[in-house]
């Protein structure tokens, strides 16, 4: 629908509360998603570290085993 000749166009009170409510959904969302890239960069760093943990366990158990072979020879 056009405007009607000789009246202004106007915003109504509830058309600029739903575009407030519109740019604060948007924030809040840009706020969330920066916070999830976060918390993934974080998981990523703990499970390289975690890894790293059980790959020297695995290490010090393996060079003892080799450590007890040379023993006994």
């Amino acid at each position: 629908m056009g405007e009607r000749p000789g009246f202004e166009a106007f915003d109504c009170a509830p058309a600029l509360r739903l575009e407030a409510h519109e740019r604060v959904a948007e924030l809040q969302f840009a706020a969330m998603t920066k916070r999830l890239d976060r918390m993934e960069a974080l998981l990523e760093r703990l499970e390289r570290r975690l890894w790293l943990a059980v790959y020297g366990v695995a290490a010090a158990i393996v060079g003892q085993a080799f450590q007890s072979l040379l023993v006994v020879q």
